[in-house]
């Protein structure tokens, strides 16, 4: 299996609201940047959204290190929160909903395609991939404010 690494971001311009989301794929010596936004969503389905089109974007099984500064996505795979939400029939340990659902499950599929390794990172820190991320996310907020304001 190929080894990629891949580094994701989420971001908005207030909470709920404008968002962006940013991935950056490098397989060996290859770096690709993707990046999109939605006009009515949350940071935190900015941040799985980053995920999924990250995986979404490789075109076989493949191993990979995923790095984001989210520890809600992070949490929810290494300490297997979503194993538990799927075993209760997607509701948390209070008995409510989870919430963005839609999301976990194309990501929880994407997972089960890939080997998948999730990394926490320091969020606007030095880590210049994360930063990347965050530049290129918060561009989509400013593209899809100005398209509006149009």
């Amino acid at each position: 299996m190929k080894h990629v690494v891949i580094y994701t971001d989420g971001a908005c311009s207030v909470n709920p609201g404008v968002g962006g989301w940013a991935a950056i794929l490098m397989y060996k010596a290859v770096k690709k940047e993707i990046s999109g936004g939605e006009s009515e969503t949350t940071n935190n389905r900015m941040e799985i959204t980053a995920a999924i089109k990250g995986l979404e974007s490789l075109k076989e099984p493949c191993d990979v290190d995923i790095y984001t500064d989210s520890a809600y996505l992070c949490d929810t795979f290494s300490k297997h929160w979503i194993d538990n939400w799927v075993k209760k029939d997607w509701l948390k340990s209070d008995k409510k909903p989870v919430e963005n659902r839609d999301l976990w499950e194309r990501l929880l599929a994407l997972t089960k395609k890939h080997n998948v390794n999730w990394n926490k990172v320091k969020g606007h820190s030095d880590n210049e991939f994360n930063n990347r991320c965050d530049e290129l996310a918060r561009a989509e907020i400013k593209k899809l404010k100005e398209s509006e304001n149009k």
